[in-house]
């Protein structure tokens, strides 16, 4: 072979690998008990869904409410707007996948309301993909405790502030035995080799927000901790998105909980009036893989925030917040994350 024809060859070869890399993208919505709270919010979860395009959903608040079930009727509605996916029947938590799923299981089993996990398995141009979505147990959430509201009946109360003794309650909750069932399942996932994705509403912050540099803003009273749930997941080799675009947990808090849902009145978007009781508790995360690129997050969601019983505009997240079409039809955020995948 003359140097002209390989030369041909490298530069087809290259061009061939090019073509085969194609945008993936992964999104994460509580969807606020199947957009029942907002009028005409199952509608327009939908309409947000197919503006964003994901090829994979995670979904939090799956209720099957009257006996039905959700993963057919957003499927369905979906395919309305000329979106096709596939899911199965979950509770608590839920799954959406462009292409086929060619497995499932739940992960950690939904019981009494202390949350759930659950995977798929799909093809994404050859590649074998995990995706787990979890909803976590919202109750001994020791984050509201530090500002000054018991974690399980919102009742105002002294802080807390030691993190021993925040950690020590933290974990009469269920979401550490949740991440930790994830976590098993996913060593497994990557010793298969598999794409793995988990995205949810953890109901917990994340260590990286609760630093020496966040100590003094959003309430916090002065606490650094580590929170256990999202270390566990940092241990199993999971990455967080948003904190890998976005470091600065000053500049770019992110936060998703509680956003100011213009058409529903403020006492039912906040459960602690006096504070300012904002965190970032919906993730994407990922296992970085020399397949993956991840691109961009962004925040989906209201322009306005919820800070001690009013509506004050969001200065951190001009550059990351991600305008609702119209009506929002959850008291959260979305989050919506892009890789690039050779």
């Amino acid at each position: 072979m003359n140097k002209i024809a390989a030369t041909i060859l490298s530069i087809l070869a290259v061009g061939s690998t090019a073509v085969q890399a194609r945008d993936l993208c992964v999104m994460h919505f509580n969807i606020w008990q199947e957009g029942t709270m907002v009028p005409g919010g199952f509608e327009a979860l939908a309409d947000e869904i197919a503006r964003q395009n994901p090829d994979i959903v995670m979904l939090s608040e799956v209720r099957n409410y009257n006996d039905t079930r959700f993963c057919d009727r957003i499927t369905e509605a979906l395919a309305k707007r000329g979106a096709e996916y596939h899911s199965f029947y979950t509770t608590s938590s839920g799954l959406l996948s462009r292409t086929e799923v060619t497995d499932s299981a739940v992960i950690f089993p939904y019981n009494g309301d202390h949350g759930s996990v659950h995977k798929l398995v799909t093809e994404i141009d050859g590649h074998r993909v995990a995706a787990y979505t979890a909803h976590l147990d919202y109750l001994n959430d020791t984050y509201y405790e530090v500002r000054g509201y018991d974690g399980n009946t919102w009742k105002q109360i002294e802080p807390v502030t030691d993190p021993a003794e925040l950690n020590r309650r933290n974990l009469l909750s269920q979401r550490d035995e949740a991440a930790e069932s994830a976590a098993k399942d996913i060593a497994g996932e990557i010793e298969r080799g598999s794409l793995v994705f988990l995205g949810g509403d953890l109901n917990e912050p994340s260590g990286l927000d609760w630093t020496e540099a966040t100590a003094a803003i959003a309430d916090h009273n002065g606490v650094v901790i580590n929170w256990p749930t999202i270390d566990i997941l940092h241990k199993a080799g999971l990455v967080d998105t948003y904190r890998e675009i976005y470091p600065d947990p000053v500049e770019y808090p992110g936060y998703t909980y509680p956003s100011s849902n213009e058409i529903i009145p403020i006492n039912k978007l906040s459960w602690a009036l006096g504070a300012d009781e904002r965190d970032r508790i919906d993730y994407i995360f990922y296992v970085p893989d020399s397949r993956l690129k991840l691109e961009s997050v962004n925040i989906v969601g209201p322009q306005r925030d919820i800070i001690r019983g009013e509506r004050v505009e969001t200065e951190w997240g001009k550059r990351d917040i991600t305008a609702p079409i119209d009506v929002w039809p959850s008291d959260h955020r979305a989050v919506v994350a892009r890789f690039t995948l050779d």
